[in-house]
């Protein structure tokens, strides 16, 4: 549903975000070269963050940025690079039964939009808007990083110590 007065401006920021989104999702899987369709990647999760800034979601948008963007499509790219696989245009990427995917996905997709229509139905997450509590960002911070805060540093090292290893495996100097 549309919004009404002085929220038409989120919705054409909304529509464009969206346009350029799925443009660049049908990209991803139509380029033949495998690092552009990871920088097309980088364009979609750009997207869903500034879906987020419209809706003022702010702490989500810059994980998104840091998570999906900065460490996946990273971490996508060193894999990509490191398996010594071919650089430029590939033929032989598609399956050759691609055309079976398209009345699935669409079956996929009806059967989502149904399920999500008759659990949900009219049902609104909040009836006024004004209800939602304002929490500062530093509360969603401090209530993620304060008692994770080891693991998160652990977790890391693995990382980086994968991504090392990588490195040392992929190398035959």
């Amino acid at each position: 549903m549309l919004a009404s007065g002085g929220l038409v401006a989120q919705n054409i920021a909304f529509g464009i975000v969206a346009l350029i989104m799925v443009v660049g999702a049908l990209r991803v899987v139509t380029t033949k070269n495998v690092v552009h369709a990871a920088l097309w990647l980088v364009l979609v999760l750009a997207g869903a963050a500034a879906q987020y800034l419209i809706l003022s979601a702010e702490f989500v948008a810059v994980t998104q940025v840091l998570v999906y963007i900065g460490a996946v499509t990273v971490l996508f790219l060193f894999g990509t690079m490191l398996t010594r696989a071919q650089l430029g245009k590939a033929t032989d990427l598609n399956n050759k039964t691609w055309a079976l995917g398209i009345p699935v996905a669409l079956l996929v997709l009806g059967t989502l939009v149904y399920v999500l229509i008759d659990t949900f139905g009219d049902d609104k997450v909040v009836d006024d808007p004004k209800d939602v509590p304002n929490v500062p960002v530093q509360a969603i911070s401090d209530s993620i990083f304060k008692p994770y805060l080891l693991p998160f540093w652990a977790l890391s090292f693995v990382l980086l110590a994968a991504l090392v290893g990588a490195i040392v495996l992929a190398r035959k100097d």
